[in-house]
């Protein structure tokens, strides 16, 4: 298993005695290291590796995915631009978003990278729902909206059957980056969070709610 990303804390969610999940709270965290830590995670885990959560904030950082063009950049600013590996066009991370990264073993839950997708994105809208906030994804562009509004952004990458990077949702954050750029590639987009919809919770408590519908998803 890889360094920690950071000190951090964690508990664990048993799914059985054998493999159970590792959900780690790492708090802010600068992007890269976290990422490389997936990648080492991800191509180093064998079939009797635990899958993991990761749920944190990242300070301020534009990541461009396998897919971005360089149009969807209007002006960085001095904000890092980083160019990854998952799937999708450019978004946006900040403090006050909460970041969930899905380290899973596909093959072994049984299911493939479509059904994560859904997964991942009715957890976000049944968590919604609790806050009485009625959201929805769209068939052209995965995500999940409010009011037109994009509240949530997801994207993965899937090496040997096992997924990494996840989703972020806006919890209480600097919303004006994301006018530097068209948000996942669509120009004009309007992009919303939590706390403009009346929700206050810290994003680890939203992350904390989160995994009650994520885990029961993404567990045997």
């Amino acid at each position: 298993m890889p360094t920690d990303p950071s000190p951090g804390y964690h508990s664990t969610f048993t799914r059985d005695s054998s493999t159970p999940v590792e959900i780690r709270f790492l708090g802010m965290q600068e992007y890269e290291p976290v990422w490389s830590n997936m990648q080492a995670y991800t191509r180093t885990r064998t079939a009797d590796s635990r899958d993991e959560i990761w749920l944190l904030q990242h300070p301020p950082v534009f990541t461009l995915g396998l897919n971005a063009k360089s149009e969807h950049i209007h002006d960085p600013g001095n904000i890092p631009l980083v160019q990854i590996d998952r799937g999708g066009q450019v978004t946006y991370h900040g403090p006050g978003q909460l970041v969930v990264y899905l380290l899973l073993d596909l093959s072994r839950l049984g299911f493939g990278v479509r059904q994560l997708v859904d997964h991942m994105e009715q957890s976000l809208i049944d968590l919604l729902g609790e806050y009485n906030i009625d959201a929805y994804g769209r068939c052209d562009a995965p995500g999940v909206y409010v009011n037109k509004a994009k509240i949530a952004a997801l994207g993965l990458r899937i090496r040997h059957g096992c997924s990494y990077h996840g989703l972020a949702l806006n919890v209480d954050m600097d919303l004006a980056p994301f006018k530097q750029i068209n948000p996942c590639g669509f120009p004009d987009l309007a992009v919303t969070q939590l706390s403009d919809l009346g929700v206050h919770d810290e994003p680890d408590a939203v992350g904390q709610k989160l995994l009650h519908y994520l885990l029961p998803r993404v567990s045997l």
